[in-house]
């Protein structure tokens, strides 16, 4: 053979054992659609043996059971076969498009990652009627139910709605979390405690027991069909299995489920137009109306308290007291509001009122004329409408007045007396006298004026000078506060490693959600760069926050140095603040 087929033959050799020995690192998942009440299995696969494996954060998951670690190492007609697998199990916390992110792995001194891979999740599926399936046990007897006290009322009337966790047979729950909290939009609400013990009652025919896990009082503020948003949870279920230990007690196994409580609406009236008031102001319940005074008679310049005072039970926190309506000879001042109101799954109970404090100025009886309040009561579909008594100040001594005392007047007239308006002339009540002789400027106020005015100056230059923001120290301050509020956990976690860059990831995902208005299921390194460059930020701060994010990434899971920790926290420190500068 020739020098040059002995060189081809090397290249061939070469160039296959560069193909045989090329590292696969790879993520597979059971299905690309899945129900929400499924489970999928991920698998990170490798055809060589690596260190520093780093699984995506799974985000929209909820992670089961895994890492579950296998190797296979086999020898087939000479030839070495390596393969390493990670698997995880994952349960989906919500419906849509999920990205499940890149898992990282150190083979030879190289890092490598696998794609990502998107997973549709859609509504729950029927399961397979197994009897013999935990999942089938658990999804047969468990049932998370929304129930209202009211199907139908008027605006401003309460109704509850309460969310029960029905679980039957002998599952049982060990652990509940909440994942999507209802919110009440177009409703003033508010949360009654519930105590969450256990009870039982029928449910479709069946008796379970239950837990009132959240209850609610509503007061719709529109009239219309308005839907109530449901509840989720994620519930652990120890499922029994049919089979016995040794000492003959029944083996359980859990199971986790995410159960959805289904919407309901509530049909909301409008108030009638018969018979409304002028002065009705949405009050909504059935109430008690009270005006009184502290005391009825006093002297001039003493004062009194004047109260009115609405009780009974309706929606008490959400409607204002009628005003007030005094003589112009009584001063008044604005009214204290105070609420004594008690809320309970039947609504609010209690009273409100307003608490004026008045001074009169002169003798006389002075009128408060009566206060009227309307309501609508849902127990007869009518209005109604309450009346106070007049009230008769009688001040006692003080001096006489010589003006009107009509309401919201303040002005004083001469007195007009028929028949000898002629007779005498109007006697005037200011005198405006002059000095005789003209006083000298030395020794008068606007001598000694002039003297202290250049001191004044003086010091109001200096009190504004020293009140001159300083731009460092300002930019300093303004650091302060970032750190504080994005890296205070992450610097009290330096204790622990996993602690500490758990933390440290995670305020710096919430300062690029809080400035760029992102939401967590979009959340990824090449999207938060495309991002921070679009809004301007250059290039050199971006390539440091990413590289922060992956010193994060891969610090979990691998052994750092107090002083590694300590650079990696001023590093996240100096990205914070030079991109806060840049937006």
């Amino acid at each position: 053979m020739n020098k040059k087929g002995i060189w081809c033959l090397l290249l061939v050799l070469a160039v296959s054992s560069r193909l045989f020995g090329q590292v696969s690192f790879q993520a597979t998942v059971s299905k690309n659609e899945l129900g929400i009440n499924e489970r999928l299995r991920v698998e990170f696969t490798m055809n060589s043996d690596g260190d520093n494996f780093s699984p995506p954060s799974f985000n929209g998951f909820r992670v089961v059971a895994g890492p579950n670690q296998s190797v296979s190492n086999m020898f087939v007609n000479g030839k070495r076969s390596y393969s390493k697998s990670y698997t995880y199990f994952l349960t989906p916390l919500k419906k849509g498009a999920i990205n499940i992110g890149q898992a990282s792995i150190e083979i030879d001194g190289n890092v490598y990652k696998t794609s990502p891979v998107k997973v549709v999740v859609k509504d729950a599926i029927e399961l397979p009627k197994n009897p013999n399936d935990p999942n089938y046990i658990a999804s047969e007897n468990v049932h998370l139910v929304a129930e209202l006290s009211k199907n139908k009322v008027y605006i401003n009337e309460p109704t509850t709605v309460v969310y029960k966790l029905y679980f039957g047979g002998k599952v049982r729950p060990s652990d509940v979390n909440p994942i999507d909290m209802p919110e009440y939009k177009d409703f003033w609400s508010q949360d009654i405690p519930s105590r969450r013990t256990i009870d039982r009652e029928m449910y479709k025919g069946k008796l379970y027991n239950f837990v009132a896990w959240q209850q609610t009082v509503l007061y719709p503020q529109r009239a219309g069909k308005l839907p109530i948003a449901p509840l989720t949870l994620d519930v652990q279920l120890d499922v029994p299995t049919n089979r016995r230990d040794f000492f003959g007690n029944e083996i359980y196994t859990q199971v986790s489920r995410t159960i959805t409580a289904g919407k309901r609406t509530l049909t909301v009236l409008p108030f009638p137009d018969e018979g409304k008031p002028n002065n009705f102001n949405g009050a909504v319940g059935a109430f008690e109306l009270e005006v009184k005074t502290s005391k009825n008679a006093l002297n001039a310049s003493e004062s009194l308290q004047a109260t009115v005072q609405v009780k009974g039970k309706g929606n008490l926190k959400l409607f204002s007291l009628p005003e007030l309506v005094t003589p112009s000879a009584l001063e008044r001042y604005d009214p204290e509001h105070k609420e004594q109101v008690n809320t309970t799954l039947a609504g609010m109970r209690g009273n409100i009122q307003d608490a004026y404090t008045l001074v009169p100025q002169y003798q006389g009886k002075y009128p408060i004329p009566p206060l009227r309040f309307s309501y609508f009561d849902p127990s007869s579909k009518s209005y109604k409408t309450l009346t106070s008594k007049e009230i008769v100040i009688d001040v006692i001594e003080g001096p006489k007045s010589i003006g009107s005392t009509t309401p919201n007047t303040s002005t004083t007239n001469a007195v007009d007396i028929p028949g000898i308006s002629n007779a005498f002339q109007f006697i005037a009540q200011r005198a405006d006298f002059k000095p005789i002789t003209k006083p000298s400027f030395f020794g008068s106020l606007l001598f000694y004026g002039l003297l202290v005015l250049p001191i004044l100056l003086l010091i109001i230059y200096l009190v504004l000078l020293k009140r001159t923001p300083d731009k460092a120290l300002l930019a300093q301050r303004h650091k302060a506060k970032l750190v504080k509020k994005y890296l205070g956990k992450a610097k009290r976690s330096m204790l622990d490693t996993t602690d500490f860059y758990v933390a440290l990831e995670a305020a710096l995902h919430n300062y690029v959600k809080a400035r760029l208005h992102i939401q967590t299921a979009d959340f990824s390194k090449e999207k938060m760069e495309n991002l921070l460059t679009e809004k301007g930020v250059d290039d050199e701060t971006v390539a440091l926050f990413i590289r922060i994010l992956t010193n994060c990434e891969f610090a979990r899971y691998t052994p750092s140095s107090k002083s590694s920790m300590e650079q990696d926290y001023a590093t996240a420190v100096e990205a914070i603040t030079q991109m806060d500068k840049q937006f």
